[in-house]
């Protein structure tokens, strides 16, 4: 902008004095026409002022005019002229003039005044073409105001013309800035000192390099309509080398114009600062930390761009290891996949048939346990009504037997049954003799669960074709799919290769479920009350699943493998057991009883599930068993009441037969009693105590003969009792449960003492020393108030030794 502000001021002062120059010239040309106008016509005629271009400044970026700049409007100066009577010999003549004006000859006004009376008809005949081809080429440019010149008095309203021939845009550029080869600089080098000229060029060359630079020059309006028929007009400028006329921003009218928008111009200066080593030393100094400070930045920058690259190989390295892992993980869990669908199809067809043969083998075990129970009630109520009295007899029908039905059949099958229990009972009576157990054996202890060879026959052939059958499960299936070993691999494969989806997919969860059909068939003929069965611990689906789970690498915190087998127990063996207690355990049968007690106390003491009160297969177990219990209570267990004369016959069948079912009833206690750990103190003496020692034992001891023979009932009904119930109980009193038995044994002290008075010495220390007997077994039961009672009623000094030797 300084630069541009320079060219304004430095234009404007060259223009002034070209126009001074001008005007001067002007005004000697204007003397000389007026002294011909004087000789040619005695009428002045002012010469007419044509318009005369005028060069507009654009100084804005925009390209719009700048009127800040000093913008004038455009004048135009419309003469009316008058039109005076003239004689038609001088406007002929004028008009014939101009045809004839020489090149360089300055008209006349009559020359003026014809030029101007032809382009009025050309005008009113519409022949007429305006000079100004566009509209705003041509304006009246108002001269400087404060022109210091000598013409001040001339008129300033006068305008000066400048007309050059129309040029090339690129001449025209040329020819503003001055280059080589135009006739302005010729010009300027013969009229203006030369140190000027060049410092003029140097400026116009400065300012046309400046990029923002908005000076833009204007050609002059070529006006030739006057004399393009005579000669070749050439503007008072053209001799000066002036082929564009333009008003500088540094003029007065401008100035006067704009006064606050304008950049004040300073001079520019040539001196420049010293140059020291100092100086040039701190500048090095400076570029050279700028240059290390962002030599610092772009290694930082570098580092971090290699630290990324290190870290973006490492995670490609990584992935495509890890690719290769998860592509086979999942060729190997498809495979999984595929296997367990096809695992499942083949159950689902295989679990019916298994399900029906683990019914029929059930069916099978009960049929033979319903015979031989309904074989005892026969039995029983057999010999009860063959020793029933004579009077109920009388009353029976002479062809009809009590339930209607024929008595001659009902007495064939009434001596069919006693003759084969009568070999049963020789039988079993041989066997005890072979063995020497014949005097220890009391009738109605042993358990009547002989069979014949033609029940046993059928047993077998029936058991034989379920065997039959199961083998045929899986004979149209691969291995892989009905081996538990085979599919335990395939589960413990996926275990050890990816354990985190094995785990997502709670494979151990699935696996006991998975096993039950297999490990059921296997069960197929395991029943725990046979002598013969094998414990199910020792069986092959026990071994091969026994260390699934348990490899050497640390266990996982909650790993359901772990408790594979107890699982497997839980819901497997137990629902078995469950059937077995209902439909073919025998409570009457002590070996049964016994056989049965054990495998649950080892289910109860090695596997932890089991003993939880809230498994619903140890619930049903308990309860299965309870309900068996009960049964037999209620069915199975008759006391017959005879007279004591009908019982004084030792050899008699009543006696024979109360003494058989007195003794079944101790061997039941002591099969009920059996179960004492397993079944609650509270159930176990709700059936034992209430149910049958209160309901049928106490009544065969008060129909027996008081003496030795109801002692030793007596030590063998307490010897059933569990000591657990009476080591922590607290006073002088037993259980009540207890409080009718140890009433029946004071009683019977009281009849044996008074059975010996009047006997002689040696009835009477025998007298005494079952009084001695009772006092103990009062003491067992932890009756010692009664042990007291008894003793101090007999005089019977040896109480405390009798209770510390209980």
């Amino acid at each position: 902008k300084e630069t541009e502000e320079v060219f304004k001021v430095k234009k404007s002062s060259y223009s002034k004095k070209i126009v001074k120059q001008l005007k001067k010239e002007y005004k000697e040309d204007l003397e000389k026409s007026k002294v011909r106008s004087e000789v040619n016509s005695p009428t002045d005629v002012e010469p007419p002022l044509e318009k005369a271009g005028q060069v507009k400044d654009i100084g804005q970026e925009d390209g719009t005019a700048n009127s800040e700049h000093g913008e004038e409007e455009m004048e135009v100066e419309s003469e009316k002229e008058e039109e005076k009577p003239k004689t038609g010999g001088a406007f002929s003549s004028a008009l014939s003039s101009l045809n004839v004006l020489r090149p360089g000859e300055i008209p006349d006004a009559a020359f003026i005044h014809a030029a101007r009376k032809k382009r009025q008809m050309a005008r009113e005949l519409g022949d007429f073409t305006p000079v100004d081809s566009e509209p705003g080429k041509s304006r009246l440019v108002r001269e400087d105001e404060n022109d210091a010149s000598d013409d001040e008095d001339d008129d300033e309203k006068r305008r000066i013309v400048f007309t050059v021939k129309e040029k090339s845009q690129r001449q025209k550029i040329a020819e503003e800035i001055g280059i080589e080869g135009s006739d302005d600089e010729a010009l300027v080098a013969g009229e203006q000192d030369e140190e000027l000229s060049r410092w003029e060029q140097e400026q116009i060359r400065k300012g046309i390099n400046i990029p923002q630079a908005c000076i833009y020059f204007q050609p002059a309006e070529v006006n030739n309509m006057y004399y393009q028929n005579t000669y070749q007009t050439l503007s008072y400028g053209s001799s000066y080398g002036i082929p564009y006329t333009y008003t500088a921003y540094g003029s007065s009218e401008t100035k006067s114009q704009k006064t606050d928008n304008t950049v004040p111009f300073k001079t520019p200066s040539n001196e420049m600062t010293p140059v020291t080593i100092d100086l040039v030393k701190k500048q090095l100094k400076d570029r050279l930390d700028s240059m290390k400070d962002l030599h610092k930045a772009n290694r930082q920058q570098y580092e971090k761009h290699q630290q990324s690259r290190e870290d973006s190989t490492k995670a490609i390295e990584i992935l495509e290891g890890s690719s290769g892992g998860i592509g086979e993980q999942y060729k190997f869990l498809q495979e999984m996949r595929g296997y367990v669908q096809d695992l499942l199809e083949c159950f689902s067809e295989k679990v019916p048939l298994i399900n029906e043969l683990e019914s029929a083998m059930h069916q099978l075990y009960k049929q033979r346990a319903s015979r031989l129970v309904q074989r005892r009630q026969d039995d029983i109520k057999d010999e009860s009504s063959e020793f029933s009295s004579h009077s109920n007899k009388a009353l029976m029908a002479p062809n009809l037997e009590s339930f209607g039905r024929d008595r001659v059949i009902y007495q064939e099958q009434v001596k069919r049954r006693t003759a084969e229990r009568e070999a049963r009972r020789a039988r079993r009576r041989q066997a005890r003799e072979q063995t020497g157990k014949m005097a220890d054996h009391l009738e109605g202890l042993s358990s009547d669960d002989e069979e014949t060879s033609t029940d046993i026959t059928n047993f077998n052939m029936e058991r034989d074709r379920i065997l039959k059958e199961s083998s045929k499960v899986f004979e149209d299936v691969l291995e892989s799919f009905y081996s538990i070993d085979c599919i335990k691999s395939q589960f413990e494969a996926w275990r050890a290769k990816y354990f985190a989806s094995y785990k997502d997919a709670y494979i151990g969860l699935c696996l006991p479920k998975l096993f039950n059909p297999l490990i059921r068939l296997q069960l197929l003929t395991w029943t725990p009350l046979e002598g013969k069965c094998r414990d199910f611990e020792t069986m092959l689906w026990f071994e091969s699943l026994l260390f699934y789970g348990c490899e050497e690498q640390e266990q996982v915190k909650d790993d359901a493998d772990i408790s594979l087998l107890p699982t497997i127990v839980e819901r497997v063996v137990l629902p078995k057991l469950t059937v077995i207690s209902e439909n073919i355990w025998d409570p009457f049968s002590t070996t049964q009883t016994s056989r049965m007690v054990a495998m649950v106390q080892k289910l109860v003491d090695g596997y932890p599930s089991v003993v939880n009160a809230e498994n619903k297969n140890t619930q049903m177990l308990l309860k299965a068993l309870l309900l068996r219990m009960r049964r037999t209570l209620d069915d199975d267990v008759f006391m017959p009441l005879y007279p004591k004369n009908v019982l004084e016959n030792k050899n008699s069948g009543p006696y024979l037969f109360f003494q058989r079912q007195f003794w079944s009833s101790v061997k039941l206690l002591g099969n009920f009693l059996q179960w004492y750990g397993i079944l609650s103190n509270k159930t176990l003496q709700e059936l034992s105590i209430d149910g049958l020692l209160n309901r049928y034992i106490l009544m065969a001891f008060q129909n027996s003969e008081y003496g030795e023979d109801s002692i030793k009932k007596a030590q063998s009904v307490i010897a059933c009792f569990p000591k657990q119930w009476f080591t922590n109980l607290k006073g002088e009193k037993t259980i009540s449960q207890l409080e009718n038995f140890c009433r029946y044994l004071v009683h019977l002290a009281d009849t044996i003492y008074r059975n010996s008075i009047g006997c002689s010495d040696v009835e009477k220390r025998n007298a005494r020393e079952l009084i001695k007997q009772i006092i103990k077994l009062l003491a067992s039961v932890r009756a010692l108030d009664h042990a007291v009672s008894v003793a101090n009623d007999h005089n019977v000094k040896e109480l405390k030794i009798l209770i510390e030797g209980k």
